[in-house]
Formats: structure tokens, C-alpha cells, sequence
């Protein structure tokens, strides 16, 4: 399994007032020290770094994402996301632009995304979207995107 982790996630992870225990934490942790291969795409990296983020806070960001292997979308990923999100809309889901390409990209590389976002989790029941949320991983509807 490739985890494409969700900057929900990441923001938990790189909070000092999380708990240890938290079940998406624990997997970022677990599959960054060898348990499963952890994937990044740009859009993330943006979401991380805009607003109020200390510089040395920053840094470590660029350095810990820059360590791994980054997914970026395609010309067609755009269009496809655009479909998703119709598709999730028309189901009574609304997507952001911006989540609406994470989970395109996640279903159209195969990976599994790791979220704390309840949205994906409301996606997923209607493309094929992989997630992990709260310790479980939910498989993709047989919906198409």
C-alpha cells in the first residue's frame, strides 16, 4: 500500500499539542519508518506552508516533504477532478477544487489516502477513492470517476 497523506494529517503531525495516539498519526508515523510507502503531491505542500507558519516550522516542512516521492497532476488529472467533483456534488458531497485534485490523484496512481477530512470519507462512497481514516482503511466504492 502507498499512503498519499492528506495535509490534515500532516498538520496533526507536526502540531506539539497532538496526541501521540491519535490512529492517523500513529500510521504516518508507523509508514514512515518502513511500514508502507508515503507519496506527496505540490498542492499539499502549498496547503502546509501558506498562512502562519514559523519560518523555522517551514523549513522542516520542505526538508521532511522533499524527502519524498511527489505525484503531480497531469493535464487530464484536472479535467478528471473537475468530473469528480461533479460526480460527488450530484451525490449531495461537495468537494473543494483543491481536494476534489488529492483525490484524483490518489485514485488514479492507486494510492490509499491517509485524512482525517470526512469529506473524502463521504467521496469515497461514491468514486473509487481509497481512504484511511480512524485506524481503518475504506476500500473505493465501485463508482467511477
Amino acid at each position: 500500500m502507498i499512503l498519499l497523506v492528506d495535509t490534515s494529517v500532516w498538520s496533526l503531525a507536526y502540531r506539539r499539542d497532538t496526541p501521540p495516539d491519535l490512529p492517523e498519526v500513529r500510521a504516518l508515523r508507523d509508514a514512515l519508518s518502513g511500514g508502507a510507502a508515503v507519496v506527496t503531491t505540490g498542492i499539499i505542500l502549498l496547503e502546509l506552508l501558506r498562512g502562519f507558519v514559523p519560518p523555522a516550522a517551514q523549513q522542516t516542512i520542505r526538508t521532511d516533504l522533499g524527502t519524498l516521492d511527489a505525484v503531480e497532476p497531469s493535464w487530464s488529472d484536472y479535467a478528471a477532478a473537475a468530473e469528480l467533483s461533479n460526480t460527488c456534488r450530484r451525490a449531495g458531497v461537495q468537494l473543494a477544487s483543491v481536494d476534489a485534485l488529492i483525490a484524483q490523484l490518489a485514485i488514479a496512481r492507486g494510492l490509499t489516502l491517509l485524512t482525517t477530512d470526512q469529506d473524502f470519507v463521504h467521496a469515497s462512497r461514491h468514486v473509487p477513492l481509497r481512504v484511511w481514516v480512524n485506524g481503518h482503511r475504506r476500500e473505493a466504492s465501485s463508482g467511477s470517476a
